[in-house]
């Protein structure tokens, strides 16, 4: 299968590559519960593995990302950040799925 021949990716048990999003996020963000709430909806249609990371003063990524939170990553790549596009979300993950 494609997956297997990119190496790189993870092949789940059917054979396609599991999508990992990463979210990273703060306490006290209402556009954080909005990125959120987007990306679970999408998930329903389109499965992937996500995971919240929630980042406070005195961490690396804090300082990186302190003035753009939320931040989304699709398999390590930043892909948005403040809102998420449901619409371009959608289309992101099937590029990945291809």
């Amino acid at each position: 299968s494609d997956a297997l021949k990119r190496g790189s990716d993870t092949p789940n048990l059917q054979g396609n590559t599991v999508i990992l999003v990463e979210l990273f996020s703060k306490e006290d963000c209402h556009l954080c519960q909005e990125a959120m709430a987007v990306l679970h909806e999408v998930r329903r249609e389109i499965p992937f593995e996500l995971e919240e990371r929630k980042i406070a003063p005195g961490d690396h990524f804090f300082e990186k990302f302190k003035e753009k939170v939320p931040v989304v990553f699709i398999n390590g790549e930043e892909v948005f950040h403040y809102r998420v596009n449901k619409q371009a979300l959608r289309e992101k993950l099937r590029r990945v799925q291809e």
